[in-house]
């Protein structure tokens, strides 16, 4: 598929309409033509000359330089991106300029009313009308050639009609009011695109590689895994990579959305995108600029924007319905009163036209893609990235909520919780002998709790690992194992160590043992950390509103126990298979709207499983191209507000389409007395446009923290 910019779209209706009539050109079944990022994606068959020929009827075009940018390295696109918004830009004003003149010809030809011939006033009128209104009339004559009823066609009807009943005044009031409605309609979606591309901007244009002490420039598209680039203090990281020389702190905010620095010093992970605080740092390569965090992270926002919500595609065929639906309302309002009840023709003509212009289906079109671009924006600076509107739209639904637990709730990082120690100097200095060479996740954890305790000891004379009896060795010529409590069989264990013992298990620590040939000097109690914030975000997600909170994990009962007990979850189930976990979200699934959350591989299946899926942005590639959301911070932190950011993308989105239809309707119950006007159906149409998208627009206000 192509993609091309397109610029001139006035209203999703008409996008929509366009969309309809490129898929009808040979080979355009699959094109994709999007009202909120504007993006025309086409197959590479396809006639562009008949494509422009489509997009010239409504009024829009490619944008040269935008298709020309595409094919451009990354270093142009901004240049490109610069004409392409002063030429948007310039076009916004002359429409602004436009529209000033006729509303001044206009104003000046009320105030001469009675002071000058009715004919000079009329060519007034007339050019007040031509100035705001004529893409409207152009489109909306050739629509009515080709029997197409959409809202250029309904005005230019209503226009025609209102000039045929000597209604001069108010046509002309009718063509300014529309002008101003379809400029404020596009600055309002321009607004929401705008946030979108500010976020889009973070991503840096070159890289400072150094060769063999050289120091080059390069545009980011050219750089390769493995190259040393420089960065220094201020810049943006080119690419993900590692640090192989200086220490700085670095900002991540555009990739997780936190905003506190982060140190980082040799081999220690960066993301693309991040901005380098203070001092220099060397870092190497590790992914082509493509496959960056950064990269992903604004291709998946891009393509968000672009996928249709089940409410978007409802008000789509509503309003297919709704126009023609309209027309025959206004055919009855103008024939039915003077033919049955004696009416005047000329006054329900006025009144029929009216209805046409209350027809209208802007208000209600735009009642969702605007909130939805700003939820998916605002959720994307909170670093979490939302796939779709789709998704957003679900987000807001969810009542049961699934975790997994190492990683998710906890931080899966063994620490050492207890100690029991029965021979305290012997026991600390062994275990630091024996575990400081260790790579073992467990003997990491006991090393740190050593440390910590500020322990010290010399390496063992001699040491050996017995495969499932743990290890032995040899320290200050003496011989002393460490393992479980399997490998402990040789020694007699007393009742009071073993009670000991029994209980650390029920608390669900994993245990180390320590002991001489004859006795046990002590052990320690191990256990996967719980993350600071997930008792705090677990009692957030219930006071706003998620009913159900599940965690799931392969660990025994007893450890799922503590851990749930200690984060607050209202349920949990432990032992569970990867196959386990998704037989458990399907049966929750069943009984609710769920969305699972998880940060391994083997979450995959079961984020699939759910409704929705969430991946913990630090976690697996598998998990992250699995999810619908990705949380980009390796916590929970964020999820509550992402959640409230979607309940009120749906309650705004709720509130536009009641509103638009409460508007229509009571504008349309003026005629029954026949008080309906044709600047009161304008004025409710242009109320109601402005009005959802203002209201759509605070979507994106963030409250500062």
């Amino acid at each position: 598929m192509k993609e091309y910019q397109v610029k001139g779209l006035t209203c999703a209706h008409c996008t929509q309409e366009l969309q309809d009539e490129i898929q009808k050109l040979e080979h355009g079944s699959d094109a994709i033509l999007s009202y909120n990022t504007g993006k025309l994606r086409v197959n590479p068959n396809v006639s562009m000359s008949d494509v422009s020929s489509v997009l010239k009827s409504e009024g829009a075009y490619i944008d040269a330089h935008a298709a020309h940018a595409a094919h451009e390295h990354h270093h142009h696109d901004h240049d490109e991106e610069g004409h392409a918004h002063s030429h948007d830009h310039s076009g916004n004003s002359n429409t602004k300029l436009l529209l000033i003149l006729a509303a001044v010809l206009f104003g000046i030809t009320i105030l001469l009313d009675g002071k000058v011939p009715t004919s000079a006033a009329i060519i007034m009128y007339l050019i007040s009308m031509a100035i705001s209104g004529y893409p409207t009339f152009l489109k909306g004559i050739k629509n009515l050639f080709r029997f197409k009823f959409n809202i250029d066609t309904l005005m230019t009807i209503a226009l025609i009609g209102a000039i045929g009943i000597g209604e001069w005044k108010e046509a002309t009031l009718v063509a300014l009011l529309f002008g101003l409605n379809e400029l404020l309609e596009g600055l309002g979606m321009e607004k929401a695109r705008k946030s979108m591309e500010t976020l889009l901007q973070v991503a840096p244009k070159e890289a400072t590689v150094i060769s063999d002490g050289v120091e080059t420039v390069v545009p980011i598209a050219s750089l390769n895994i493995g190259d040393i680039v420089l960065v220094r203090s201020g810049e943006k990281i080119p690419s993900d990579g590692i640090v192989t020389e200086g220490k700085s702190s670095v900002n991540e905010a555009a990739i997780t959305g936190e905003s506190l620095p982060v140190e980082k010093s040799v081999n220690e992970p960066v993301f693309g995108g991040s901005i380098n605080n203070e001092g220099v740092l060397r870092i190497k390569i590790e992914k082509a600029y493509q496959d960056s965090s950064l990269a992903k992270i604004l291709h998946l926002v891009e393509e968000a924007q672009e996928t249709k919500t089940p409410t978007e595609l409802f008000i789509n065929r509503f309003s297919k319905y709704y126009t023609p639906a309209i027309i025959v309302v206004s055919i009855l309002v103008f024939l039915l009163p003077p033919l049955f009840f004696g009416g005047e023709w000329s006054k329900w003509l006025y009144q029929g036209l009216a209805v046409l212009i209350v027809g209208c289906p802007c208000s209600l079109i735009l009642s969702s893609p605007i909130a939805i671009v700003s939820g998916i924006t605002r959720n994307a600076r909170n670093g979490i990235l939302v796939k779709g509107g789709v998704f957003l739209e679900q987000l807001g639904k969810i009542d049961t909520l699934a975790f997994d637990k190492t990683g998710t709730l906890t931080k899966g990082e063994p620490h050492v919780e207890v100690v029991k120690s029965y021979d305290e100097k012997t026991f600390l200095e062994v275990a630091y002998a024996v575990e400081k060479s260790s790579s073992h996740p467990l003997a990491k954890a006991v090393m740190k709790f050593l440390q910590e305790k500020e322990i010290v000891a010399g390496d063992p004379d001699d040491i050996e690992t017995v495969s499932g009896r743990g290890i032995q060795a040899k320290v200050n010529g003496q011989l002393y194992y460490l393992g479980n409590e399997k490998s402990m069989e040789h020694v007699q264990i007393p009742d009071e160590i073993r009670q000991d013992i029994n209980t650390l298990k029920e608390a669900g620590l994993t245990l180390v043992l320590i002991a001489n040939q004859t006795d046990i000097l002590g052990m320690f109690g191990i256990a996967d950390e719980i993350r600071d914030e997930s008792r705090a975000v677990i009692q957030s997600l219930h006071e706003i509103g998620i009913k159900h909170t599940v965690m799931l994990t392969g660990d025994h009962q007893k450890t799922a126990e503590k851990v749930a007990k200690a984060v607050g979850v209202t349920e949990y189930f432990g032992n569970l298979l990867p196959e386990d976990k998704v037989a458990k979200v399907k049966e929750l699934v069943s009984k609710g709207k769920v969305a699972m959350i998880g940060d391994g591989i083997n979450d995959a299946p079961a984020l699939a499983s759910a409704d929705l899926g969430i991946a913990m942005g630090k976690g697996t590639d598998s998990a992250i191209e699995t999810a619908d959301i990705v949380l980009m911070q390796d916590h929970l932190g964020k999820l509550p507000e992402a959640i409230l950011i979607a309940k009120k993308v749906n309650r705004v989105i709720k509130f536009n389409i009641t509103f638009s239809l409460a508007l229509k309707l009571a504008a349309l119950l003026l005629t029954i007395p026949g008080w309906l006007t044709l600047w009161i159906a304008i004025l409710s149409d242009m109320g109601a446009t402005i009005f959802v998208t203002l209201v759509s627009l605070t979507v994106l206000i963030q409250k500062k923290q």
